[in-house]
């Protein structure tokens, strides 16, 4: 069952943050994982109006999104974040299509 990690990001330095989304997304396919949606447009529906950038990541399992999350390559990619981001990260399953 595919997993999904979403993150709201509020971006404090732009260049530092730059550098964090050049080295992940070979990360990610390494855990076969890909972007569904890295920080385009939003359209708050309902709530308070959304401002964070979101970034959704697709997963084959919530195990493969943990490994991911867990893994030497990402810590040290997450250094970078760490001073240019506030960041909130959860993971999800997904479902099966019927």
């Amino acid at each position: 069952m595919p997993a999904y990690i979403i993150g709201r990001v509020q971006i404090t330095d732009p260049a530092q943050y730059t550098e964090y989304t050049q080295v992940t997304p070979g990360i990610i396919a390494k855990f076969g994982g890909h972007f569904i949606a890295r920080g385009g447009e939003t359209i708050t529906l309902e709530g308070q109006p959304e401002k964070a950038r979101i970034v959704i990541i697709e997963f084959p399992t919530l195990a493969a999104a943990q490994a991911f999350y867990d893994s030497a390559e990402y810590r040290q990619a997450k250094t970078l974040r760490d001073t240019a981001a506030v960041a909130q990260f959860i993971a999800i399953d997904g479902v099966v299509p019927t």
